[in-house]
């Protein structure tokens, strides 16, 4: 009866039946005992889980749903919202995981029996876990709570039975945070993974911006290890603790609360720190925390909140322990924090920098720093300071750097130096500086102001390699060169068709992209569209249904006036369809698809089917123009489409790989790695 409070929209009406959103529509006109909307807004209603699966049932089209999708409606639809569900999902997968056989007895009874029992049974399990304090983070839900979750407590139970306790609460939550993409920062796991090597083995770990606990999951286990965390989010905290409390043996306490203003473990001394903090926080506590102990290498500027963090750091590592923080690279070379940054390579606390490639983490368009730090046990007889920059390493698009190339490179060079505490050049990669060569009038310690080029051998050999595919490249531009331009005879004036005609005629299909989905898959873009390139977005979870492409699919961008069309061939299929785009897809026994995207392309074609506005022009697909031929009359066209399509291609390469040598020589011929005869 609880499952009531529980709602769902008519995606997830249609993901219930195995069905299109347009079928929903279609069941709520054409019957009268369809379930009326219990909220949600006029335009976007929402419904009773329970009714809805009653009706379904009783119509005989409830598909066979996977388990994992019914958890996540009861989670998504849950009356007091996502977080609170998630908390009491995780509480309970906590008690399945450290005492199952009280579970089971527990859930044999009623659901108001099981909530009644709840709250003693999991504050046995919380306590240990999370302490005894009755302002822990994690609190015990009260039974009034409890019953309203029973049915995903019960839902989520079974798919621990399935796949294990700890792996059902991860997908819970990457769920949530894939739906709520925008209120999170997260750390992406290769990055946390490198963090957590660069700090070494730990029994004792503080990460005092915590978020997901991305960073501290990361950390290799060891007998007797703590792990402590503090984030400002009360809820992100409650998560946190229950997927470190489900993911390891280690004690776990996590607090929530401003770390800067209202440290929670003042009096500890960690092994390691690991921390992304806030960048670019103005009002981090200059104010109130001038005559704070931490700052023992200056009080820092309102605008250097990151160097507080950095101190803050060091102030809860014990002698020796090694601190790893991600940094915005302005904290390496602004001039306010110039002076700090003078006392930690003087005193030897910085003991690195590695500048990571563009794409490596929020916010992707810059490349962000890595801090290794460590709070000294004695003075180094002759301090130097590694500096690393992987920007070699940056993947194309936006599907990140390559970071087993990143990872090899920077933990090779950092034990190295931590090992001899000098490094010899690698040029283009990494070296070691004496603390003397970097105390100058800025203290700029950017990678790439200290790095010497690439060796000339190497520059040459790049050089030449794109030399030679960019010959390559023009010698197939040249034979992909269309034949000259022949005069058409005169010909009566054919009958035309637009794109609104076939649709309604059942030719084609059309579709249009979306601004969310549940399928995570790559999203093509317009962008994409336009310069050619595979699959490169990504979609905010929502119930919407994505677009998904198939071969043969011609798709065209409708804002910007740009006369493209673009055929879906086997390499880009199974792309989720973006924003801004529309999808045709034809009927193989009417339409071939290049002709098709050939005349959808014509100057003139979209220059009669585009509106203006002040700003922008759309195209109204609709409204394009082709000839009415049979199928056989269009393939001809459609061959010489296709050729003058692979010719664009080869000339856009061409361009990619001409640009990449041109710049090349420049850096070559300036630096010295390239001899001008």
């Amino acid at each position: 009866m609880q499952d009531n409070a529980t709602e769902v929209t008519a995606a997830g009406i249609a993901r219930l039946a195995g069905v299109g959103r347009a079928a929903v529509s279609n069941w709520r006109r054409r019957h009268a005992d369809f379930p009326k909307p219990v909220g949600g807004t006029e335009t976007s209603p929402s419904f009773a889980l329970a009714e809805i699966e009653e009706w379904l049932r009783s119509q005989g089209k409830l598909a066979e749903v996977p388990l994992r999708e019914r958890v996540w409606q009861q989670l998504a639809g849950h009356p007091e919202g996502p977080v609170t569900a998630l908390t009491h999902a995780g509480c309970v997968l906590l008690l399945i995981h450290d005492r199952p056989t009280d579970w089971l007895d527990m859930s044999a009874g009623s659901d108001e029996r099981l909530a009644a029992l709840l709250p003693a049974a999991l504050d046995q399990v919380l306590a240990p876990r999370f302490g005894t304090d009755r302002d822990r983070t994690v609190a015990t839900p009260i039974s009034p709570r409890l019953l309203p979750s029973v049915p995903l407590l019960r839902g989520a139970a079974g798919l621990a039975a399935a796949q294990g306790a700890r792996q059902t609460y991860e997908f819970l939550l990457g769920r949530h945070l894939d739906a709520n993409s925008r209120h999170y920062t997260l750390t992406p796991n290769p990055l946390a993974e490198l963090m957590a090597e660069l700090a070494g083995p730990a029994r004792t770990v503080l990460d005092p911006a915590c978020g997901t606990g991305t960073l501290l999951r990361a950390v290799d286990a060891r007998p007797g290890q703590e792990r402590y965390g503090q984030d400002s989010a009360p809820e992100m905290a409650a998560l946190t603790g229950l997927r470190l409390a489900l993911s390891t043996t280690a004690a776990v306490r996590i607090a929530a609360g401003d770390t800067l203003r209202a440290d929670a473990f003042p009096d500890l001394r960690a092994d390691a720190v690991l921390c992304h903090p806030p960048f670019n926080e103005r009002n981090w506590g200059h104010d109130e925390l001038a005559y704070d102990t931490r700052w023992e290498y200056g009080f820092p500027a309102r605008t250097e909140s990151e160097l507080a963090w950095v101190q803050h750091a060091l102030a809860r590592l014990t002698d020796g322990g090694t601190a790893v923080l991600l940094m915005p690279p302005a904290a390496a070379s602004r001039r306010s924090g110039r002076r700090i940054r003078a006392d930690l390579l003087r005193r030897g606390a910085l003991r690195a920098v590695v500048a990571l490639p563009v794409g490596a983490a929020p916010p992707h368009n810059i490349p962000l720093h890595l801090w290794v730090l460590r709070r000294p046990d004695k003075a180094p007889a002759q301090p130097e300071v590694l500096l690393a920059d992987t920007g070699q390493f940056a993947g194309e698009g936006r599907g990140g750097p390559d970071w087993r190339a990143v990872r090899e490179a920077v933990l090779d060079a950092w034990r190295d130096f931590d090992r001899a505490g000098h490094l010899d050049e690698r040029p283009g990669l990494a070296r070691s500086l004496p603390v003397i060569a970097l105390l100058d009038d800025d203290v700029d310690l950017a990678p790439a102001r200290h790095l010497p080029p690439p060796t000339a051998a190497d520059g040459a050999e790049q050089l030449t390699d794109v030399r030679e595919r960019l010959g390559e490249t023009l010698r197939l531009a040249a034979d992909l060169t269309p034949p000259p331009a022949g005069t058409a005879p005169a010909a009566p004036r054919r009958p035309l068709t637009t794109v609104g005609e076939l649709a309604r005629g059942g030719a084609l299909e059309m579709r249009t992209g979306t601004t969310g989905g549940h399928a995570r898959v790559p999203v093509l873009t317009d962008l994409d569209v336009l310069a050619g390139t595979a699959p490169s977005g990504t979609l905010p979870e929502s119930d919407e249904e994505p677009v998904l492409t198939e071969p043969g699919d011609v798709v065209l961008p409708v804002l910007g006036g740009d006369s493209v069309a673009r055929v879906i061939d086997d390499a880009t299929a199974g792309a989720a369809l973006g924003r801004h785009l529309v999808l045709l897809r034809p009927d193989p026994a009417a339409l071939d698809p290049w002709f098709l995207a050939g005349f959808l392309r014509g100057t003139a074609n979209n220059r009669q089917a585009s509106s203006y506005a002040s700003t922008a022009t759309r195209l109204d697909v609709r409204r394009l123009q082709l000839p009415r031929l049979p199928l056989d009359a269009q393939r001809p066209y459609g061959a010489r489409f296709r050729a003058l399509d692979e010719f664009e291609r080869a000339l856009r390469h061409a361009g990619r790989l001409g640009e990449q040598l041109v710049r090349g020589m420049y850096d070559g011929l300036t630096d010295g790695t390239v001899a001008p005869d």
